[in-house]
């Protein structure tokens, strides 16, 4: 037993059952149902009211940022009055990293703090990336599928213009000739205005099928007629190539049209991706410029960036209003589709209701409201060919004349039969109902996902800059001032090839007291043999008592003299005035 083809079904997911729950208020604080009517002013209300929630959080956020600017103000007015004494614990307690003491350590928090609001908000850039490809591939499928579905709808709209007009070619041309043949006779006549009743039957029947395409199509097909000859069968196409229609205004067309509606998308969806591409972007060069300002302690780099994070503060807590909205708004709509198209008379003008729930939801105890009418057309096309087969046999033996025009008329009764059997596979609701549930899928599936977690990226990116904006004057006080940054770099610029180990040493020894120098011992001026260095200078008594050495212009030297070690110069020197050369050999015979 052959398995046997299930229909798509839609369902709405539990994310839009729980955004449909929510409840609705509008301007007057009144409870609104919850029915998606975008026409209406007071379901348009609700959206408003949702939306300034965003407007609300960020009044808050302002308040706070203005709070914490106000409370470093005071700080700082305060720590200047006990600078002294903050400045010598400081000195007692400090680690060599800057960050001691209680104002250190405040400092040092404050810091991390701000670097920890960036990595949130680098974390919201990624969802928000996610966020924005999900949305992208929800309209696609659902532009891809409207396309489809218009394709389907204008595939049927050719099929029927060329049967027509097929039809209506045999009615001008061939089927007159034949009744001018057949004057003499009254039987081959009566076949022949038999023949045209019935086509002229099949045209009445196919005109009255109707799809609610657009102006544009219906011409389309006027032309089509106009020039079409010959009858051919239709032959597919790609639906990228499929005929749709330009939107020229932002007007919707009546009746609906797919393939306006699938360009609108599109072109809308290419404006939306781009800013929030742009506006991600921005988030992202604001947060690493922060962390690069910080860590260089640039200060015109937090300024310009501080001003880009307000601005970004602004666009977050604004996209946060925009796509609650839309998400309440599509929830409604995901909830119960049908009844909106249903409802709706952007979708029903000129389809009545049992067409479109037909293909809505396409059920197995639901009849196509066109079967009877494509039977009707089908027996009238039967009846036809029996009467031309009927000609043929009898009236070409009388009526040799009229073999052409009969097998005219025979030519377009095969390619309209053709035609028919394609009308009849196209006008089956599976097809158009899985490009709508595809679609329905696309927008209520992917496309809900996306704006939730563009919505999530938008209420942590303007939690993270509300933290930023307010660690970042805490983390301004971590800073070298102008006159610390003129001391090091005066105190580093006395000698600076000397390293900082000797450095060290140089301060602990200025706290401990003189050290002894180098040179401090017998025979300093002897000179090692087999160097042509000249003698060491001799000492010379200072003030203190400590033996000092003249400075010498180096431009009055030659070459310096080779480094020894203390143990070295105490072994050469020894306690005697005069080297011995015999002892100097003996070392550097070792």
């Amino acid at each position: 037993m052959a398995a046997m083809t299930t229909v798509p079904s839609y369902t709405p997911s539990l994310w839009v059952r729980v955004c449909h729950a929510l409840p609705r208020l509008d301007l007057s604080m009144q409870m609104r149902d919850n029915m998606f009517v975008p026409d209406s002013w007071e379901y348009q209300q609700t959206l408003l009211v949702l939306s300034s929630l965003s407007a609300i959080a960020l009044v808050v956020s302002l308040l706070v940022v203005l709070s914490f600017l106000i409370h470093y103000c005071c700080c700082r007015r305060g720590d200047r009055s006990e600078g002294s004494e903050e400045e010598e614990e400081d000195e007692d307690g400090s680690t060599g990293h800057g960050y001691s003491g209680k104002k250190g350590r405040g400092i040092c928090c404050v810091t991390w703090v701000a670097v920890a609001a960036v990595t949130l908000c680098c974390v919201a850039i990624g969802i928000g990336f996610y966020g924005n490809s999900e949305a992208n591939d929800g309209m696609y499928q659902l532009t891809s599928s409207l396309l489809t579905a218009n394709y389907t709808l204008a595939s049927i709209d050719l099929l029927i213009s060329d049967t027509i007009t097929g039809l209506q070619l045999s009615i001008s041309g061939p089927l007159t000739t034949l009744e001018e043949l057949f004057t003499g006779s009254k039987p081959f006549t009566v076949s022949t205005r038999n023949c045209r009743r019935l086509s002229e039957n099949v045209i009445s029947l196919l005109s009255s099928i109707s799809m609610a395409q657009s102006s544009s199509d219906a011409a389309l097909a006027n032309d089509s007629s106009v020039s079409g000859a010959s009858i051919v069968p239709l032959t597919p196409v790609p639906p990228s190539v499929a005929p749709t229609v330009v939107p020229t205004s932002n007007l919707m067309p009546n009746p609906f049209s797919p393939g306006w509606a699938a360009n609108t998308l599109m072109v809308n969806e290419d404006y939306r991706w781009l800013s929030y591409v742009l506006l991600l972007l921005l988030d992202l060069i604001v947060c690493l410029f922060i962390l690069l300002g910080l860590a260089k302690q640039a200060r015109w780099l937090l300024i310009l960036m501080t001003v880009l994070a307000w601005l970004a503060l602004f666009l977050s807590w604004g996209s946060l209003g925009l796509e609650t909205a839309t998400v309440v708004a599509l929830s409604d709509f995901c909830s119960d589709p049908n009844a909106f198209v249903l409802n709706s008379t952007n979708f029903n003008s000129g389809t009545s209701s049992d067409v479109l729930d037909y293909y809505l939801t396409c059920s197995r105890r639901m009849s196509s409201p066109f079967q009877q009418l494509m039977t009707q057309s089908q027996r009238a096309l039967s009846n036809i060919h029996t009467h031309l087969s009927s000609l043929d046999r009898n009236a070409l033996t009388q009526f040799p004349k009229a073999e052409k025009s009969l097998r005219e008329v025979q030519q377009i009764l095969n390619s309209t039969e053709g035609n028919f059997h394609q009308l009849v596979a196209l006008l089956n609701c599976r097809g158009l109902n899985k490009d709508y549930i595809d679609s329905l899928k696309g927008l209520c599936y992917d496309g809900m996902e996306g704006l939730l977690y563009l919505s999530l990226y938008s209420f942590l990116s303007a939690l993270a800059f509300t933290a930023i904006l307010c660690s970042l004057p805490g983390a301004w006080r971590s800073f070298p001032s102008d006159s610390e940054e003129y001391e090091d770099s005066d105190s580093e610029s006395e000698d600076p090839f000397t390293s900082h180990q000797a450095r060290r040493q140089t301060a602990s020894g200025s706290q401990r007291g003189a050290m002894a120098p180098f040179y401090n011992y017998p025979g300093a001026g002897w000179t090692p043999p087999f160097s042509s260095a000249p003698p060491l200078p001799t000492p010379n008594v200072s003030s203190n008592g400590n033996p000092g050495y003249e400075s010498l212009p180096l431009t009055d030297r030659q070459s310096p003299p080779p480094s020894y070690s203390p143990s070295m110069l105490t072994g050469y020197g020894g306690g005697q005035s005069h080297p011995n050369p015999a002892h100097s050999r003996n070392l550097y015979s070792r």
